[in-house]
């Protein structure tokens, strides 16, 4: 692909042919159900919400109701769907259904883990699932010229380089959006579309 095709389609040429984000749609739509349920019936989210206390009292599905709840409320619903339907149409694209579910709700559950013994003990939202797919599509980026062929637009591999460090950065000030962020790099690498075949590239 040349670098005036991947500006204007920056991740087609890496894309596994499956044009309909079903899995993104999916999730999205089970995240606003739950959502709106959460602004209809304040209750519900004590019942579901990520409390270190709770879980540890034997509540271990609060660990995963977390993922699916938002303690911003009604803004954290709306910026989180936001970058769901961005990110996970991308990522979806980019790796295939099966790849974006073991990034999304693996890098989520490692982070609402993770918030529960360490960076924050109570709170919910699926941000830490986006993150994960954002530092997967960062891997792809990353190695998009070696490894495909691609030279995707230098503001897109800038951002991708900076993805690492600002995940760094966000552990260090002890918030909980970098460590999952920096396993969906790592699990990013592992799970790297295959390179196209010659026929393919020809």
């Amino acid at each position: 692909m040349s670098t005036r095709a991947a500006a204007r389609n920056p991740f087609g040429a890496l894309a596994t042919g499956q044009r309909l984000p079903l899995v993104t749609v999916t999730v999205f739509v089970v995240t606003l159900a739950c959502g709106i349920a959460q602004l209809a019936h304040r209750p519900l989210y004590d019942a579901v919400v990520r409390d270190a206390a709770r879980i540890t009292d034997g509540e271990w599905y609060r660990l995963v109701t977390g993922m699916f709840f938002q303690d911003a409320w009604a803004f954290g619903l709306v910026s989180n769907l936001l970058w769901l339907a961005v990110f996970g149409t991308l990522a979806e694209q980019v790796f295939g259904r099966a790849k974006w579910l073991l990034l999304y709700f693996g890098c989520g559950l490692f982070g609402q883990f993770m918030s529960y013994v360490w960076l924050n003990p109570v709170g919910a939202g699926n941000s830490m699932c986006v993150t994960g797919l954002i530092g997967g599509l960062a891997t792809v980026v990353i190695v998009a010229s070696r490894r495909y062929g691609v030279v995707l637009p230098a503001q897109f591999r800038v951002m991708a380089f900076a993805v690492p460090v600002l995940a760094v950065v966000d552990t260090v000030f002890h918030d909980n959006h970098g460590l999952p962020c920096l396993l969906g790099m790592a699990l990013g690498f592992l799970l790297l579309p295959p390179r196209p075949s010659a026929a393919q590239s020809g």
